[in-house]
């Protein structure tokens, strides 16, 4: 049966093949030459021995020429409407799915595509001190930091989200002016440095300390926090977020810390940097600007394997006249930091350690934590786990007649994290400073 039905379905296929070509003398191959029939060619070339035979229609097997025009033009007009249709159809769908439909509360944001590469290109040049500093953005992730920072007047330039309830938890009056795109929690997830991602991931203008609006500025005291060479991002993120609690008129950074925009300080400092003014990269004399006049600068004691029941004995010592080497204590350290200097090294070799070994230590009188050291405008200085106090720091405590504030604990324990140490004083301070307020005529 199967062999019959091939014969039929061949058959059937040449008499179609000989009735095609029945009314025209000229003998082809249908099959072979079909394209070229299609496309009425001048002539037909055949590829055998008869390349110079040329054929041409008689004058009775003419094609009617307007029947030819008419079916021409027929022919076109449904190409181009089929494309035009086709054409519309494309638009209209990437119209939908890309910019313009979506709104939420009269704020329009878009629809990322499958191919968006916003959010990896933004979230990597955020992650760069070099690019922060040179483009001017900062990227910040979650509601409560985003609130924060819109709440301070910072300037948001592009935000994502993964749902219209996450954005719906912004305030939408302040996003006016930034672009908002609607992407897939995947892709937040994937850039995201959080363990849980909350699906929204801003982009903002770097803010200018000088312009934002701190909410808490009636609450704040006389009283400076000063970073030297705090590398570790959670403690610098922790210490900051310590004074703002503590009511600090303001933050100073040295060269040497680390970025106070890297996104693990801005988690650690719990939207901190839109409380308080934070300076950056500040050389020594730039941060004695930034002080007031008159101010009374003390450095937190760091060093590690002191007997703590010989500080009055050590007292004693720094009152006398008698010269010290900064290399006889672990307090401060011995390399000047050079305002070009951008980053110090981690290491230190013996050699660089003996050019400064002439240097002598700053005389700083030792109190408690607790003793009163907090009388007027005050300025504290905490010193990085890594190198201490520079020799900066100490110089100019002994300038304004500041104090070397330590935290007694019990022996054989290594000192406190710059963090914690800070937090105590600070606090310390804080509580002296509220003290004299209190008192009439103060």
């Amino acid at each position: 049966m199967a062999a019959y039905m091939r014969s039929v379905i061949c058959l059937v296929s040449i008499e179609r093949n000989a009735f095609l070509t029945r009314g025209s003398s000229i003998v082809v191959q249908s099959k072979r030459y079909v394209r070229g029939l299609r496309r009425k060619p001048v002539r037909v070339l055949f590829p055998e021995n008869e390349t110079d035979k040329v054929h041409k229609p008689s004058a009775g097997q003419k094609i009617n020429r307007e029947t030819e025009a008419q079916f021409t033009s027929t022919t076109r007009h449904l190409e181009e409407s089929d494309f035009v249709n086709t054409r519309s159809n494309v638009q209209s769908t990437l119209k939908h799915a890309h910019v313009t439909k979506d709104q939420i509360d009269g704020l329009r944001f878009e629809r990322a595509l499958p191919g968006d590469k916003r959010l990896a290109r933004l979230v990597s040049v955020a992650r760069s001190r070099t690019f922060r500093e040179h483009q001017g953005k900062i990227l910040l992730e979650g509601r409560r930091l985003i609130c924060d920072a819109l709440d301070a007047g910072a300037n948001p330039q592009m935000v994502f989200f993964s749902t219209v309830d996450r954005l719906r938890e912004l305030p939408l009056n302040k996003l006016k002016r930034a672009t908002l795109v609607k992407v897939k929690f995947e892709d937040i997830k994937i850039w995201s440095d959080l363990v849980a991602p909350q699906g929204v991931i801003a982009i903002f203008s770097r803010p200018d300390p000088s312009r934002l609006n701190f909410a808490n500025r009636g609450h704040s005291l006389p009283l400076s926090l000063i970073c030297d060479n705090i590398r570790d991002p959670g403690n610098l993120g922790t210490m900051l977020r310590c004074a703002a609690a503590a009511g600090c008129n303001d933050v100073l950074l040295t060269k040497g810390c680390v970025d106070a925009w890297e996104p693990k300080v801005l988690r650690a400092a719990m939207g901190a940097h839109f409380r308080l003014p934070i300076y950056p990269s500040l050389g020594w004399d730039d941060i004695k600007n930034h002080l007031p006049k008159p101010v009374t600068v003390h450095v937190a004691d760091s060093s590690c394997g002191t007997d703590r029941s010989r500080e009055t004995e050590d007292s004693q010592v720094n009152m006398s006249h008698k010269s010290s080497k900064a290399g006889d204590y672990g307090w401060v350290s011995t390399k000047p930091n050079h305002n070009n200097m951008r980053y110090e090294e981690y290491d230190s070799d013996s050699g660089s350690d003996s050019e400064y070994e002439g240097l002598e230590l700053p005389r700083v009188d030792t109190k408690l934590y607790h003793d009163s050291w907090a009388r007027n405008a005050t300025a504290l200085v905490i010193g990085g786990e890594t190198q201490g106090l520079s020799l900066e720091a100490a110089q100019l405590a002994e300038k304004t007649a500041g104090h070397r504030l330590f935290i007694p604990v019990v022996p054989d324990v290594d000192s406190l994290n710059s963090a914690m140490a800070a937090s105590i004083l600070l606090f310390e301070g804080r509580k002296q400073l509220l003290k004299l307020k209190q008192i009439p005529g103060r």
